[in-house]
């Protein structure tokens, strides 16, 4: 059963990093695909080899530019802490969950992402970083909250804009007064021993 389950994971790991290495297969042109040197199985490292163990019977065949792309893909995949080794496996089940129209949508999504300006993109990382960060309950009421402002017909786009603006200052006022508050007890404790 534990042979099983670490096989599904390789499986799953290979084709993320499959799935990784694809667009930017993509991007390259078609003569500097076929240009690149091709990799055989003995020069991957043991570790390599593991985690694209699905690959091997038809290493050989694959093009050189994506035998290529899976190597970097395996050697981020051995360079990555064991939390974040969960975080792929954990998103790469996400994803193998989502329907085809999920997949799409997610795919769009990160296709208008890459068009914004660096500075726009950054932007949208720190908010995201700042969701992340925010306690479940407050997570799930900022979801809520951007729900109903989606779902509100004829509501205006500058004033969602200021809306969530201003949830994001409260909410940051929020932390800055719990964090005031712990500092206090923290001080007054420190005083009664």
């Amino acid at each position: 059963m534990k042979r099983a389950t670490v096989n599904a994971w390789r499986v799953a790991c290979a084709a993320w990093l499959l799935a990784a290495a694809a667009p930017a297969i993509a991007d390259q042109p078609r003569e500097s695909r076929d240009t690149q040197p091709g990799v055989t199985w003995e020069q991957l490292s043991p570790d390599q080899q593991k985690v694209l163990g699905q690959f091997r019977g038809r290493w050989e065949n694959l093009p050189p530019g994506q035998q290529q792309s899976l190597m970097r893909g395996a050697e981020r995949w051995e360079s990555m802490s064991p939390d974040q080794r969960e975080r792929v496996k954990q998103r790469t089940e996400r994803w193998q969950n989502m329907t085809p129209e999920e997949q799409q949508r997610a795919r769009e999504r990160a296709e208008r992402f890459k068009q914004l300006p660096p500075d726009e993109q950054a932007r949208l990382r720190e908010e995201f970083r700042r969701y992340r960060d925010l306690p479940p309950e407050q997570r799930e009421q900022a979801r809520k909250q951007r729900q109903k402002a989606q779902e509100g017909e004829g509501a205006d786009d500058e004033v969602r804009a200021d809306d969530e603006r201003g949830r994001d200052r409260e909410q940051r006022d929020t932390r800055g007064n719990e964090r005031d508050r712990a500092g206090a007890r923290e001080r007054r404790e420190g005083r009664d021993r």
